[in-house]
């Protein structure tokens, strides 16, 4: 799928507007940068994964790169995203009116429990993480805030994709699905099984399906409607035993109970719709 084709079209239908060509293919170009992370691009990839001229592509970038959104290594050859990227990020953080109340909460649990701890929303097919409180018995050399999964092989997200059962979750599954480990789960009749257990039970698992050897349980907050935002807790699998699954259930239903008891209540959130694929 190229990026931002289809969320391109689904967001004209949505809003009967025609998008501007060059500013889509803007966010598209600087989304494909951000998804590649830490990996610079060439020219002949960019112009491939937008299925855009390289002349067109490269007079893109020569002006992202002279604002700043995009950074060119020395030789000029190669791109990746640009300082002006994290403004934006930083911006939208330091404004959302739910991060710092859940931020607390999971720097606390995260301390009583010594896991790692997440905070994330999901958009569109992906979770996108907001905050993470790391465990001090790990050391990761990357930060986690910023970073995309998918939503059907997260505990975040696919907390979020049982509560919208009942309504449809077509908009926040991709076409194609890559399987991320062997226990990823890449049927769709597997995936609403494994959903309508999380409903049942309260809160999602991943078994080790985005890291081999990581075991995390996710559980929605919901004080938007749909609920868009989700904690979870990540545990290197050979730490588990059914006791300590208990201790970190309990203590994750708790902390989500107290978010929710302190955070605005918003019934207005985004549609599914509008953020769909």
């Amino acid at each position: 799928m190229l990026i931002g084709k289809l969320s391109t079209v689904e967001s004209e239908r949505e809003s009967g507007v025609r998008g501007v060509k060059s500013a889509a293919r803007a966010v598209d170009l600087l989304e494909l940068l951000a998804s590649r992370q830490n990996r610079p691009a060439r020219l002949r990839e960019l112009s491939e994964a937008l299925g855009a001229p390289r002349s067109s592509v490269y007079a893109l970038i020569r002006t992202l790169v002279e604002r700043g959104w995009v950074r060119a290594d020395p030789t000029g050859t190669q791109y990746s995203i640009g300082i002006r990227a994290l403004l934006a990020g930083t911006t939208y953080l330091d404004t959302d009116p739910y991060l710092r109340i859940v931020q607390p909460h999971i720097n606390e649990l995260s301390a009583e429990l010594n896991e790692t701890i997440h905070f994330g929303r999901i958009d569109r097919g992906d979770i996108v993480y907001l905050a993470t409180k790391e465990s001090t018995k790990y050391i990761r050399p990357f930060s986690r805030v910023g970073r995309r999964l998918p939503a059907f092989s997260t505990a975040m997200g696919k907390s979020l994709l049982a509560e919208r059962l009942d309504t449809g979750i077509e908009a926040h599954i991709p076409e194609e699905w890559t399987p991320l480990t062997p226990n990823t789960l890449v049927d769709p009749e597997a995936l609403v099984r494994d959903l309508e257990l999380t409903r049942e039970r309260g809160y999602a698992v991943d078994n080790e399906e985005n890291y081999a050897g990581v075991k995390c349980f996710g559980f929605a907050l919901r004080y938007t409607s749909p609920a868009m935002d989700a904690i979870s807790c990540s545990v290197p699998a050979a730490s588990l035993d059914d006791g300590r699954v208990e201790v970190l259930v309990a203590a994750l239903r708790r902390t989500r109970l107290e978010i929710e008891r302190m955070a605005p209540v918003d019934l207005t959130s985004p549609s599914d719709a509008m953020l769909g694929f």
